[in-house]
């Protein structure tokens, strides 16, 4: 982590550099900055009953995360990314890291050769999927399986390709998912295909990831149905050494007002075999209400977990296969 910080922070400053020796060039900083926390109420009293990423609580409020990200760019080329977050999000987001690690959530930079290629360096969340990290851009406040067990961030290198039209790929390859550096020589190579309709109505992204024995195939697709009605589907299958896990989710996002909007995550995921330490398919329904009071955004959200087998706690502090819980979370975007 302290030799890619120093590589960032280096190309940073010859950007910088670079930039003031051209008075033709116009540089841009965007910052984003937001914080996050909740309240969790297990309808079992066990936080262990959570099997997903981020909430790992019951009965007491709780700091998601805070978080400040900075963009810069400089002529049309080039444009750097420090993501910084502090909170049990960014410290589970970058478990395999230790310390003040932990707080990179993304460090990359990029350089357009062409008008069509940009090349990018360093850490950068994964393309994985249809959640994010960052709970502002997510309609749920709790996780899916799919994202807790997919993966997380990718280190290395990789190139956007712009192929006309609405049509663009990614390929890349980069250090063993979740790790900034690995004494490992199996590297993961990535890659993305996108593409969406001329109104932008309908947008699809087929994703992957793939290493030596493992892989992981995933589709994300975004319908806009009318200017209230919105249905996302996300769907990924990933194998270990010949076994496999599955994630299928549809979200259905309302707005009948601008201040208020609803979203139902219905996903069926499969770990029959074990793969990621589940052991049991489950069936998890969540839905959400998003309340916008300027740049606060209040979100109660209620959750239900259906098993196969006998995988959550009870009140007798006995096995069975359901599990609930409610959550109360704020987000504040500055």
């Amino acid at each position: 982590m302290k030799k890619a910080s120093i590589l960032f922070i280096s190309i940073l400053s010859f950007m910088g550099v670079s930039a003031q020796s051209d008075s033709t060039k116009t540089s841009s900083t965007v910052y984003t900055v937001y914080v996050d926390g909740y309240y969790k109420s297990d309808f079992a009293g066990f936080k262990e009953n959570n099997k997903t990423s981020f909430t790992n609580s019951n009965g007491s409020l709780q700091l998601g995360m805070v978080s400040l990200k900075v963009d810069q760019s400089f002529s049309s080329k080039f444009t750097g990314t420090l993501d910084l977050g502090v909170g049990k999000r960014a410290e589970e987001f970058s478990y395999n890291d230790k310390g003040v690690a932990t707080a990179f959530k993304q460090a990359f930079i990029s350089y357009a050769i062409s008008p069509t290629v940009k090349l990018s360096a360093g850490k950068w969340a994964t393309h994985v999927g249809y959640e994010l990290l960052d709970a502002y851009a997510n309609r749920n406040y709790s996780m899916s399986y799919g994202f807790s067990y997919g993966p997380f961030f990718h280190t290395g290198v990789k190139a956007d390709i712009s192929l006309g039209g609405k049509s663009a790929m990614m390929i890349g390859i980069a250090q063993p998912t979740d790790f900034v550096s690995s004494s490992s020589p199996d590297k993961v190579v990535i890659a993305q295909f996108s593409t969406a309709t001329a109104n932008d109505k309908l947008k699809g992204y087929l994703n992957f990831q793939g290493a030596k024995d493992k892989s992981q195939f995933d589709l994300v697709l975004n319908g806009v149905v009318s200017s209230t009605l919105a249905i996302n589907y996300d769907g990924t299958i990933a194998s270990n050494a010949g076994k496999s896990w599955s994630s299928n989710a549809v979200y259905v996002n309302y707005d009948p007002i601008a201040k208020v909007g609803f979203t139902l995550r219905s996903e069926y995921f499969n770990d029959v075999n074990s793969v990621v330490g589940v052991g049991t398919s489950i069936f998890q329904n969540t839905l959400s209400a998003n309340v916008h009071f300027n740049k606060l955004t209040i979100i109660p959200e209620i959750r239900f977990d259906n098993a196969k087998d006998k995988v959550f706690f009870n009140k007798n502090n006995n096995l069975n296969p359901y599990a609930g819980n409610f959550i109360l979370a704020a987000v504040y975007k500055f």
